[in-house]
């Protein structure tokens, strides 16, 4: 046995004693305590709003502090900059994440399955581990959370305005207030009142922002009124030279974002006149249910803010008349505003739960994670919504602050995946995960070692069900070049990410990218077979 004694008295002979003086200490220093983990998630967040990272968007997000309490974070953690899913949807996402495993093996392969909570999971190993594991907000997976001591979820998709939650217990309750603050003061509550404070914990705090519908709390819709959020370059895309099922699709700003629903101009309320309710666009079939159904369940208060922001906006957009790209670009603004405004209280709620951890005492030791189940498209090729696997929906952010052990600041260009979620905070841990999980463990990169054999390119699968009539698609993403298969009408495109960020040149074909072409084939079909999913 190597006793403290012993390891100075070689050390000396060896002529090094008096180097490694600093960490004698460290062997007679208690352990580690294992610690909390913080789990922040929103829905469909998108670099490009997130001021943490360097986007189009960026100096905007910043110069309106829509997102100030992530930056911090950022700042006192480490940021990926290169963070992909593996299958950009919201309930296949959160499986993922779950397991470990891409969506073909863990059996949920689109929204409305119903998750098997019955196989391993990263809540069912901390808890087994004898962590205190809570999880409040969105789940969206439509089977009972397992592993977990505590939750209150949202159903389905859940509202923004006077949400139900459904307990551990199967009793369905309704709050009154915003969903993002609700969700915050859950998460807020069980930290002071619901845990054992001697135990570490594993806490989820999952929103539903920013998802569709982007419905704003009373006091940021009036935030950006004053201004315009930039228009992506490719705002009118035509999607020439790429393959057909881009045109096919219906997730289009143009055609897909409703004036009804999406855009508001249906005022909800009694408030509004009948003329101007008729002047609507109430009747069109071309309207989003959901919108709807959180405009039933308003309090009078609650639609009286709704019109005093709304209807007079409305008004002017109806004397306008717009059409063609003008109504498109009036329908830009009208769905990032919002989209924003919903960020900007997740950003608020999230700096809540924050500044909590600093005020008693529980900062230090625990490993607080942001995140979101993809991206999402603010414009860029004329869209809304995800699924695809360009960059905007394909990469997700991920920023992780651990006292002590990642250094404030950093900004990490290794690649990791959401499937690597679980093995990583495990292995944080201190708890193995089981052989058959399929990400990978990046907690020597967060200690600042990268390992040389560490991936160089992710597998992307979309299964093609559900809404937007986005078709079935799977490829390969490495550090410059991206490979796409379209396998219904076997299309091909290939994109140098590094010339074209925006991916808007099809490469594929094109004598001078044989080799790369070649090769990226090879790794596609390596990976589907690593992984078993093609």
């Amino acid at each position: 046995m190597l006793t403290r004694r012993r390891f100075l008295r070689q050390m000396a002979l060896a002529g090094v004693g008096s180097q490694l003086l600093p960490y004698a200490g460290a062997l007679n220093a208690a352990p580690r305590k294992q610690p909390n983990i913080l789990f922040l998630f929103s829905d469909d967040h998108s670099l490009q709003t997130l001021g943490a990272y360097r986007t189009r968007l960026q100096d905007f997000v910043r110069k309106h502090r829509i997102t100030p309490n992530l930056e911090q974070l950022a700042a006192e953690g480490a940021t990926f900059n290169n963070s992909f899913v593996c299958n950009s949807i919201c309930g296949p996402s959160r499986a993922a994440i779950l397991t470990g495993k891409h969506s073909k093996i863990n059996g949920f392969w689109t929204n409305g399955q119903r998750f098997d909570g019955s196989q391993w999971t990263m809540p069912q190993a901390f808890q087994k581990a004898g962590y205190q594991t809570a999880l409040f907000g969105k789940w969206h997976l439509a089977s009972t959370p397992t592993g977990f001591d505590v939750s209150e979820i949202l159903p389905g998709q859940g509202m923004y305005y006077n949400p139900d939650f459904i307990t551990k217990d199967g009793e369905r309750i309704r709050e009154q207030g915003y969903c993002t603050e609700i969700i915050a003061d859950k998460t807020l509550d069980w930290l002071e009142n619901g845990r054992d404070k001697d135990k570490p914990f594993f806490l989820c705090s999952w929103h539903k922002a920013p998802h569709r519908t982007w419905m704003p709390e009373p006091k940021y819709m009036d935030l950006l009124d004053d201004v315009d959020v930039p228009e992506p370059d490719n705002l009118f895309d035509d999607y020439a030279g790429r393959s057909s099922a881009l045109k096919l699709q219906k997730m289009s700003i143009r055609d897909e974002i409703n004036l009804a629903g999406d855009a508001k101009v249906t005022p909800p309320v009694v408030t509004s006149t009948p003329e101007e309710i008729l002047a609507s666009a109430e009747k069109s079939a071309s309207r989003d249910g959901a919108t709807f159904a959180e405009f039933k369940r308003m309090t009078d208060a609650q639609k009286e803010a709704w019109d005093a922001h709304y209807v007079p906006r409305n008004r002017k957009f109806r004397a306008k008349k717009l059409t063609g790209d003008a109504l498109t670009r009036w329908k830009y603004q009208a769905y990032m505003k919002d989209y924003i405004r919903c960020i900007k209280s997740l950003d608020e709620q999230i700096g809540r739960v924050l500044t909590y951890l600093k005020d008693n005492g529980l900062a230090e030791n625990t490993i607080v994670v942001y995140s979101s189940d993809q991206g999402f498209y603010n414009g860029e090729h004329g869209w809304y919504d995800k699924r695809w696997i360009y960059e905007e929906s394909l990469r997700n952010p991920f920023i992780i602050k651990w006292p002590g052990v990642v250094k404030p600041g950093r900004r990490i260009n290794a690649m990791i995946q959401n499937i690597d979620y679980a093995p990583t905070l495990l292995e944080c841990a201190g708890i193995d995960a089981p052989s058959d999980v399929q990400g990978d463990s990046f907690k020597p990169i967060l200690e600042g070692k990268t390992p040389e054999d560490w991936r160089k390119t992710i597998l992307y699968t979309y299964y093609g069900r559900g809404a937007h009539a986005v078709k079935t698609h799977y490829g390969v993403r490495g550090r410059r070049f991206k490979l796409v298969h379209f396998p219904e009408t076997d299309e091909w495109e290939f994109y140098d990410i590094k010339k074209d960020p925006t991916e808007m040149k099809n490469l594929y074909g094109q004598a001078k990218y044989e080799k790369p072409v070649a090769r990226m084939k090879r790794e596609l079909k390596r990976l589907g077979e690593k992984y078993r999913v093609l």
